[in-house]
């Protein structure tokens, strides 16, 4: 089964091209959902996260406290480095379990916001990037997410830059309402079916 990782920075556009990969049935690992996910539900995890952050990182009834975690990692490479340490390879685990349950598929999608940083496109066949213009990525997400700008600015320096990512992608989609980007879409959905093909003689 060929692996596609689909990333992109924050407000690129990368969930909107996962939704159209999804729409021709393709099955879509979201990453980072999954993360905040199994931050409540793995007990490894939640055991680890514990340990490391305190008693107060979890309610009595095992609810995630954000807010004591948000305070101790926001603004704080430290600290934010030792809970990706602990979310990352829970991911992984769950990725697993969940390729198991889509074999069937002729190609999956792993969409993560930081594919390259925490090195999980190399477990990927090929890896796709979504680059827009900075000017549209603060639009989209000062709407969507009302968080403020300097905030905004924060999480962008927390990634790589798109030059840095260009340069380990092997697909690059430009999202910068120039062009129409669902043709682009059903182009690399072509390119994969046809590489599966050519390998399965």
């Amino acid at each position: 089964m060929l692996k596609i990782g689909i990333t992109g920075g924050i407000g690129s556009g990368k969930t909107t091209v996962c939704k159209v990969f999804e729409l021709l049935g393709i099955p879509i690992f979201y990453a980072d959902t999954v993360a905040k996910l199994i931050m409540h539900t793995d007990p490894v995890l939640k055991d680890e996260i514990l340990k490391t952050f305190g008693e107060k990182s979890y309610s009595i009834d095992g609810d995630l406290n954000r807010a004591h975690l948000s305070s101790i990692v926001f603004n704080n490479e430290t600290e934010l480095n030792k809970l990706n340490a602990l979310v990352h390879p829970a991911v992984f685990r769950a990725f697993d379990k969940w390729l198991a349950i889509h074999h069937d598929a002729p190609y999956i999608i792993k969409e993560a916001a930081l594919l390259f940083e925490t090195k999980s496109y190399t477990m990927c066949d090929l890896s796709v990037l979504v680059v827009s213009p900075e000017a549209s990525r603060v639009r989209r997400v000062i709407a969507r997410d009302g968080i403020s700008h300097d905030e905004l600015v924060l999480r962008m320096k927390s990634q790589l830059s798109d030059e840095q990512k260009m340069k380990l992608a092997d697909h690059i989609l430009f999202n910068d309402e120039s062009q129409l980007l669902i043709p682009k879409i059903l182009e690399l959905d072509q390119q994969f079916l046809k590489l599966i093909s050519d390998n399965d003689h």
